[in-house]
C-alpha cells in the first residue's frame, strides 16, 4: 500500500503531556500515515507542563525530548518565530500555529480545540482537530489503515515492558477520560478490531524488521 505520509500533523504540547497518549500517538506516527512535527517551543511547554502536573523531573523529560527528535529526526520545526506576533490567536498558543505554517501542516492535533479557532486556522489551510478523531482518523484513511495501525498498537502494547500490561489493562487504559481516547476506544475494542489486533499478533507483523 502507498503510504500517504505527506499528511502533516504537528502535535501540540497538550497531547504530548500524558505519558500514554504521546506514546500511543509517537507508535502510530512510527507507522508513516502521517508526517508527526513539533518544535522547541512544544518541546519546552510540554516539558514545563509535566513537571508542573505530575512533578516529572525535567532532566528526565529532556531525555524523552532527545530521544523523539532521533527517532523523528524530521519532526523538529525551527525558523517559524518570525510569524508569532503577526497571528490573531491567543498569545501563548501562537507559536504553535507558527510551527504549523512553516512546516506546511494539515493539522494541529490537540486536546485543546478552542484555542485554535477555526476562523484563524483556516486562512492557512491548517485545521485542529483533536486526538480521538485523528486517530478515528488514520483507521479509516485507507483499506489497509485499519491493520496498519492495529499493528502499531501491538508494537505499543508490547513495548510496556516494566508495566506488565495485559490486554484488559491496555483497553481500560485507553478508555479513560484523562487520555481522551473514549471514541478510539470504542473502535479498537469493537470485536472485529480485536480480531484484526489477533491477527497481528500471529502473523508477528509488529515485530521490528
Amino acid at each position: 500500500m502507498e503510504k500517504p505520509s505527506r499528511y502533516v500533523a504537528v502535535f501540540d504540547a497538550s497531547v504530548l503531556v500524558p505519558g500514554f497518549l504521546a506514546n500511543f500517538l509517537l507508535w502510530l506516527a512510527q507507522t508513516d500515515l502521517f508526517q508527526a512535527k513539533w518544535s522547541p517551543d512544544i518541546h519546552a511547554e510540554w516539558i514545563r507542563n509535566r513537571k508542573k502536573r505530575y512533578d516529572i523531573e525535567v532532566a528526565v523529560s529532556e531525555s524523552r525530548r532527545n530521544v523523539m527528535d532521533a527517532r523523528f529526526p524530521e519532526a523538529l520545526v525551527t525558523d517559524y518565530e518570525s510569524l508569532i506576533d503577526s497571528l490573531s490567536i491567543d498569545a501563548k498558543d501562537r507559536h504553535v500555529l507558527a510551527a504549523a505554517i512553516k512546516c506546511g501542516a494539515d493539522a494541529i492535533v490537540t486536546t485543546n480545540l478552542k484555542h485554535f479557532p477555526d476562523s484563524e486556522l483556516s486562512k492557512y489551510n491548517v485545521v485542529a482537530i483533536h486526538q480521538d478523531d485523528f486517530v478515528l482518523d488514520q483507521i479509516g484513511l485507507t483499506a489497509g489503515s485499519a491493520r496498519i495501525i492495529a499493528t502499531a498498537i501491538v508494537a505499543h502494547k508490547k513495548s510496556l515492558r516494566k508495566s506488565r500490561t495485559n490486554w484488559k489493562q491496555y483497553f481500560e487504559v485507553i478508555s479513560k477520560p484523562g487520555v481522551g481516547l473514549q471514541k478510539t476506544y470504542a473502535e479498537v475494542s469493537s470485536a472485529d478490531f480485536r480480531r484484526l489486533i489477533a491477527d497481528v499478533i500471529h502473523q508477528g507483523d509488529w515485530l521490528p524488521d
